[in-house]
């Protein structure tokens, strides 16, 4: 797609990488809708943005259904949208048996249900042709110790992704996914930051991962993972799980540790290399 006078919707506008990628598509020459939670941070966010005058904010929260009405209700009386970008998502570093049913309910929604919600809503008001990217994780191609519920979800939005552009084969709409490996952003707190430093993973900048979103939008890639070798792990965690599995299983002391961090550990935290680095956006 042309991202130069092209209108975008992007979710999660305010995290660390919505921000970056509200930036470049902005320096593109895109007009953004910013959508997000506080109109406070919209607003600081778009004082930084190339031509502010030519971007929306909507506040709304997108696990809510009032909210989805909001955002669709905004979208239909606005003359074209051309791109839906769903990048708005959470997680948190916890076994399943800490996590709350708040949390789990959170995790599937936020990552899962309401982009497929909003994809939904978007068929009837995107133009044709048009876009719709949804940000998932390296995670959602490899299930991994203290993410079970973020896999989960992002291996749904994976497929549904998938699926859905398949069903929109000629319609002149495309559904693309895109994959980030572990990105700096704030939503990762300090143990987590502490254990991707021992256990020696690479991490991206959120500039990073918003030049991929403006490659993807201009070639329209069906997919695209981000960073190597993550790379090749989902790929071969597809084909032999059990390299995969072996791998982290070198790491399990390390991730015990930060796991249940009142519990002295027997031994003394692994630093081996981490063959898939912890995801958060």
């Amino acid at each position: 797609m042309e991202i130069k006078q092209s209108k975008i919707m992007l979710t999660g506008a305010t995290g660390g990488i919505g921000h970056s990628i509200a930036q470049q598509l902005a320096n593109e020459g895109a007009q953004l809708i910013l959508v997000g939670r506080s109109q406070a941070k919209l607003r600081s966010l778009l004082a930084t943005l190339a031509n502010p005058e030519q971007h929306q904010i909507v506040v709304a929260d997108i696990t809510t259904v009032q909210g989805l009405r909001q955002i669709n209700h905004f979208a239909m009386q606005s003359p074209r949208i051309n791109a839906l970008i769903n990048n708005a998502g959470c997680n948190q570093f916890k076994l399943l048996s800490q996590k709350t049913d708040a949390e789990l309910e959170q995790e599937i929604q936020v990552n899962l249900l309401a982009p497929i919600q909003l994809c939904q809503s978007a068929l009837s008001w995107l133009t044709q042709p048009g876009v719709m990217l949804n940000i998932g994780s390296t995670f959602g191609s490899i299930g991994y110790p203290g993410y079970s519920v973020y896999c989960a979800a992002k291996a749904g939005l994976h497929r549904f992704s998938e699926a859905l552009d398949r069903e929109l084969e000629g319609s002149g709409l495309r559904v693309l996914y895109l994959a980030p490996r572990a990105t700096d952003t704030e939503l990762n707190n300090a143990a987590v930051k502490q254990m991707n430093q021992q256990l020696g993973n690479k991490i991206d900048t959120p500039d990073v991962v918003a030049n991929h979103v403006v490659a993807m939008l201009k070639q329209e890639t069906s997919a695209k993972w981000i960073g190597w070798p993550e790379k090749l792990f989902a790929r071969i965690n597809q084909i032999l799980p059990s390299v995969v599995a072996s791998a982290i299983h070198k790491q399990q002391a390390t991730l015990q540790h930060f796991l249940h961090p009142s519990v002295k550990p027997s031994v003394q935290p692994s630093v081996q290399p981490l063959s898939q680095p912890i995801d958060h956006k």
